[in-house]
């Protein structure tokens, strides 16, 4: 990404989703969100529903990125099989682990992903030297800073070929500062933080967003991909708000 103004940054929006819901990419594809986000670390997933999900949320048209379950090569790279057009990679120690594991979403000579076959290929040859350059600049890869150690190693990170952006965790960030969850003035330090030097490196800012908070912070620090929501809280939402009207009209 080119360096631009805070003004002239476009924001990615993908629906975030904790269970394999297919109606949920329809409803990501209805409601004009980029792209659907699933979250594997947390969420409920299996290796052949992630496959799935992938491809319908191609055949859909919509991008479709992963936090992956750990910082490995193999959580990494079977999602990047299956199709999926980037990473988010959790519990990212420091610059040496950031370049490690951004290695495995990357082909030689720019990362250390290994070469296999699949969606990836369409179900086909392996590719040459243009395929995998143009791999390399399509996946993208992005750590997540929620320990002591990335966000203080957060500028260098950003500096690596390999890494495309940053996505925050602010709730293990809080906690890994000592701050047992309560979220005070020192919180929006560390966000402004990373926005900064994502902004200065010119490469991608993301974070869930859940709300109008959530919202006005991302638009004032230039957020590049926007994590809405998640599919069971966008329901728990539509179900309230449709109740709340029945029990008005029709009454309690």
């Amino acid at each position: 990404m080119a360096k631009q103004t805070l003004k002239q940054r476009k924001v990615t929006y993908t629906l975030w989703l904790s269970t394999a819901n297919r109606a949920a990419i329809e409803a990501a594809k209805a409601t004009g969100c980029h792209g659907i986000t699933l979250d594997l670390e947390h969420g409920v997933f299996g290796r052949e529903s992630v496959d799935h999900m992938v491809l319908l949320a191609k055949e859909a048209g919509l991008a479709c990125y992963a936090r992956v379950s750990e910082p490995t090569r193999i959580a990494i790279q079977q999602v990047l099989d299956s199709g999926a057009d980037g990473v988010i990679v959790p519990h990212v120690d420091n610059l040496a682990h950031a370049e490690e594991i951004a290695s495995y979403a990357k082909y030689p000579p720019m990362g250390d992903r290994s070469v296999g076959g699949g969606r990836t290929f369409g179900y086909g040859g392996l590719g040459g030297p243009k395929f995998y350059a143009a791999q390399n600049r399509h996946v993208r890869c992005y750590p997540m800073v929620e320990t002591v150690g990335a966000l203080a190693d957060v500028e260098v990170i950003l500096k690596l070929r390999s890494v495309d952006g940053i996505f925050l965790g602010p709730a293990d960030l809080n906690m890994a500062r000592g701050r047992k969850g309560t979220f005070g003035r020192a919180d929006p330090v560390d966000r402004k933080r990373v926005a900064d030097a994502c902004m200065a490196a010119g490469k991608d800012f993301g974070m869930n967003v859940f709300g109008r908070d959530d919202m006005r912070a991302a638009r004032d620090i230039g957020l590049t991909f926007a994590a809405l929501t998640d599919d069971v809280t966008a329901l728990i939402a539509g179900v309230g708000d449709v109740l709340g009207d029945a029990k008005k009209i029709i009454g309690r």
